[in-house]
């Protein structure tokens, strides 16, 4: 798949990564966020381990730049949040997305990618769509609606600068992250689970 293609295919996945469920009526207005209950602010360095069944990786968290989506993250993963969700979408060489909690339930498959969302505002900034990058998702309807799920960059994504808060970045293990992106999938839904349980790990001291 060529890098262009790749481009296309993940900004179409993004603006379209909570729809409703099939089942749901059309929504005649945009959901309001609900701000989320306030997160303890995050040190500047804070890490955050992922491990997975096919391995490991480490994201750093740029409270810097958005400290408020930094401190869900962090207050998701030390209350055991993420623990046990999996990576539902997938575009091989493109992303990888995650975090959204009823993938807890393999009953819920249908519903996966609604969840999570629609708890903060959006903290957009200069920051570059560069491989490795980790960003929220949100809403199609909603700039202000993201939440807990978030997705990892595996190439230059430019076309999605300005919409999504990036609040991370991979500092160890994107071979991991690649790897993760093979994963089966039917259209964009992993067709295998790769659950994730998500640690903090403490800015070194200087």
């Amino acid at each position: 798949m060529s890098r262009s293609l790749v481009l296309l295919s993940v900004s179409s996945l993004l603006l379209v990564s909570a729809p409703a469920p099939a089942q749901a009526p059309a929504k005649k207005s945009p959901i309001p966020a609900k701000p989320a209950a306030a997160a303890p602010a995050v040190a500047p360095g804070t890490e955050a381990v992922v491990e997975t069944s096919k391995g490991s990786f480490t994201i750093r968290l740029l409270s810097e730049i958005a400290p408020k989506h930094a401190a869900l993250f962090a207050k998701t993963a030390t209350t055991g949040g993420y623990d046990g969700t999996t990576f539902h979408r997938i575009i091989m060489g493109g992303i990888i997305q995650g975090g959204d909690p009823l993938t807890k339930d393999p009953a819920k498959a249908s519903q996966y990618g609604t969840g999570g969302l629609g708890l903060l505002k959006a903290e957009v900034s200069d920051r570059p769509f560069i491989r490795g990058t980790v960003a929220a998702v949100r809403r199609p309807s909603s700039m202000d609606s993201a939440g807990t799920q978030f997705f990892v960059c595996l190439a230059p994504q430019p076309a999605l600068a300005g919409q999504y808060t990036v609040f991370g970045e991979v500092i160890s293990g994107m071979e991991v992250v690649d790897q993760i992106s093979t994963t089966p999938v039917d259209g964009d839904k992993a067709k295998e689970r790769v659950e994730m349980k998500v640690t903090l790990r403490e800015p070194a001291a200087p």
